[in-house]
């Protein structure tokens, strides 16, 4: 089993989880849920999103979907917010596209929002903050353990 600063976190902390080990390599969310054999919508995907000034958002949206930059900009009540292209995602978390997580950058000053589906599975995935890791855990602790505020911020893609 993979471990690292992730599992580490959420053992400390005994919050209950499993580790799923999947290729070491960029996968899509769509590619992910067919190897653990899981609906779509429950594998998330962590976008990095920029404000014009402050501090960069995690945006944690359900694969099945986009996030809406307005509905975001508009729950953070902010004018104007900006998708980061994949180079300057790796470039503002110092992680790898495809091992983005809001638990590995816990207190590196990102706000944290989770569209609010994550409601409706009693488990979520997410990337445990290297390619070939991933994170099933309840989305009510991840939303604790990462201070999230949760909105609906992603529309299905089209």
């Amino acid at each position: 089993m993979i471990r690292n600063n992730v599992t580490r976190l959420l053992e400390s902390k005994g919050i209950p989880y499993q580790a799923l080990e999947v290729p070491v390599k960029k996968l899509g969310a769509m590619e992910i849920a067919a190897l653990l054999a899981v609906p779509f919508d429950q594998v998330y995907k962590t976008i990095v999103v920029k404000r014009i000034s402050g501090k960069p958002i995690l945006a944690v949206v359900p694969g099945s979907n986009a996030v809406d930059l307005k509905l975001l900009a508009g729950l953070l009540e902010e004018k104007k917010i900006i998708l980061s292209s994949q180079d300057e995602a790796e470039q503002i978390t110092a992680l790898k596209v495809g091992g983005i997580s809001p638990l590995a950058l816990i207190n590196k000053g990102f706000s944290v929002i989770i569209d609010a589906h994550c409601h409706a599975h009693s488990e979520i995935i997410i990337s445990g903050g290297q390619r070939g890791l991933m994170i099933q855990l309840a989305p009510t602790n991840l939303i604790r353990l990462t201070t999230a505020r949760t909105g609906t911020i992603s529309r299905p893609k089209t």
